[in-house]
């Protein structure tokens, strides 16, 4: 017998520690947490949210500890992103800036612990409703703020980098930094706020008047990248919608004509990228990611298989990134394309070992949502929609609350479907 477990102290830290409402808690800051990362950031600087994502690690470790006995450890994590991670972290040994690359693998480390603690511990469903909950706040203070400053005091909020335009309609910032992040949030937001309706989780008016939110939010973003991307989730949720009601026995030939009409589709868009791109009025914003993509294309051959060394975010006083500007003379903070960044980062070897990742997630949580008879296994497939879309035109995925996003769907869909099952026969699974 151990003298400290058997201490009333210890069974009261395990008691608190593993109930169910200091996980719900603790869930829902760390969302929080990671959704206002650059709040954060700009209110208490770097060492401050630094310090409450270790603080979050220590007591989602302690809450794991306390519940280890209830926990299915077995297949616990998709090899997919063990790979990955532990590719990112085997490039500090080759990195151009190693304790940058020391830091940022640390941090990576912490903010997936987060995430798998997430995915583990709270079901489906209850994920969705701490998302909504979150989102729910976080975009009533972005158009509070964004109320203060364009309406009220008729002046940008500077360190938030908000422009106070909401007078002429936006565009606007909200607590997120730029358009597109704002845009990319309020995405999340509608694909949550719909399962939450759909499922009936919350009261049909909080649904009801969370999805108005989250639309004129949308709307005020006027997000080129926000806007395509909202098309492409509703054709998903269409294709998703026919599947389900598919006849067990004709799911696989729907899925196969389905992938056959999205490659055609894609082909398509792509011979018609000009006229797509001049639709949503996004040729200034491709020009801008053009002026950064071209000195990365140029930088990648020099680590072409290894990369220059895992940062996440650019560190932009360290070269390479010094010398990459944007057309404004400023250094960026990313790649502005997720995929590009992991290859210009990890290499050619990354890349592969990122997109077999993020391939192998969607799958999973597509089929899940196809099989399974509750919408709520809907919400896993149509997030990473928005996620795996929008990472064309932000890094946003790699990062922070779109890291966690992925890594909470990805470990969910990897616990209820391996891929040795992935191509099976569509049939109807247990729910579990």
């Amino acid at each position: 017998m151990n003298p400290r477990r058997d201490h009333p102290g210890f069974a009261i830290a395990k008691h608190f520690l593993g109930s169910p409402r200091f996980s719900a808690a603790l869930t829902q800051t760390i969302i929080g947490a990671e959704l206002g990362s650059l709040l954060l950031q700009e209110l208490i600087g770097w060492p401050g949210a630094l310090g409450i994502t270790g603080g979050l690690v220590v007591l989602a470790t302690l809450s794991l500890f306390a519940q280890r006995e209830s926990i299915e450890w077995h297949g616990l994590l998709p090899i997919s992103l063990l790979i990955f991670v532990g590719w990112a972290a085997t490039s500090v040994f080759w990195s151009q800036y190693n304790w940058a690359s020391v830091g940022s693998v640390l941090y990576l480390l912490g903010v997936t612990m987060l995430g798998i603690y997430v995915a583990l511990i709270r079901d489906t469903i209850q994920i969705a409703r701490a998302f909504g909950d979150v989102l729910r706040g976080a975009l009533v203070l972005s158009i509070v703020l964004e109320i203060f400053s364009g309406l009220l005091i008729d002046s940008p909020i500077h360190f938030l980098a908000i422009q106070g335009t909401l007078a002429n309609l936006g565009p606007i910032q909200g607590i997120f930094g730029t358009r597109n992040e704002l845009g990319i949030v309020a995405l999340v937001a509608i694909v949550t706020f719909g399962t939450e309706l759909r499922t009936q989780s919350v009261p049909r008016s909080r649904a009801i008047g969370s999805l108005v939110l989250a639309g004129v939010t949308l709307f005020l973003a006027r997000s080129p990248i926000a806007f395509g991307t909202f098309v492409i989730v509703i054709l998903a949720a269409v294709a998703l919608y026919g599947l389900r009601r598919a006849a067990p026995e004709r799911k696989r030939f729907w899925q196969f004509g389905l992938l056959a009409s999205t490659v055609t589709v894609l082909v398509v868009a792509w011979a018609a990228r000009t006229q797509i791109i001049n639709a949503l009025s996004a040729s200034a914003e491709l020009n801008q990611r053009l002026q950064i993509w071209r000195p990365i294309r140029l930088l990648i051959p020099e680590h072409e298989l290894e990369g220059w060394g895992w940062v996440g975010h650019w560190w932009t006083s360290l070269p390479p990134f010094v010398s990459i500007r944007s057309s404004a003379g400023v250094v960026p903070d990313s790649a502005f394309n997720s995929y590009l960044d992991v290859w210009f980062q990890l290499g050619l070897i990354g890349l592969l070992a990122f997109v077999f990742l993020v391939g192998l997630a969607f799958i999973r949580s597509w089929l899940l949502a196809s099989r399974q008879r509750s919408f709520v296994y809907a919400w896993p497939a149509l997030i990473l929609v928005v996620l795996l879309v929008t990472a064309l035109a932000e890094s946003s995925l790699l990062v922070e609350f779109g890291w966690l996003t992925f890594v909470v769907c990805s470990v969910k869909a990897s616990r209820e479907l391996s891929w040795r099952r992935a191509f099976a026969e569509a049939r109807p699974l247990g729910s579990s």
